[in-house]
């Protein structure tokens, strides 16, 4: 079974969002996600000072079965990116929660409006579940 961290939120889409500051979020595909996808190859990330909206690409994720879009789960800017993950895409099998994140995101609303449609932990075990 996937694991789900407790402390996170998720969106329907696998990704998750841990709140690192007062308007800041990191982003990363979760383990469900990356036990679906197998073995990850490749992945392209979105450039600094990116603008993006929720559901909007973030990039892709290439494995040895499929190539699936990253979506952002939140509307803000890219204020950081992961770029070890360039050369070390393995990093997102071997640590999704971890050294696997991939963006970090400036919110341009609170925290509460900017989180408020994602899943809690159970809400998205249940989700995975089904």
């Amino acid at each position: 079974m996937a694991e789900v961290k407790e402390q996170l939120l998720y969106s329907k889409e696998h990704e998750w969002v841990e709140v690192i500051g007062e308007r800041t979020v990191r982003v990363g595909i979760s383990d469900f996600a990356q036990n679906q996808l197998g073995d990850i190859v490749f992945l392209e990330l979105p450039e600094l000072g990116a603008q993006v909206n929720p559901n909007d690409s973030l990039g892709s994720i290439e494995s040895v079965k499929t190539v699936s879009d990253l979506y952002s789960p939140v509307k803000g800017k890219v204020t950081k990116v992961n770029a070890r993950l360039l050369d070390q895409p393995e990093q997102v099998n071997e640590n999704p929660y971890g050294n696997g994140w991939m963006v970090e995101i400036e919110l341009e609303q609170n925290v509460e409006e900017a989180l408020a449609g994602l899943l809690n932990a159970g809400q998205y075990r249940e989700y995975t579940e089904e």
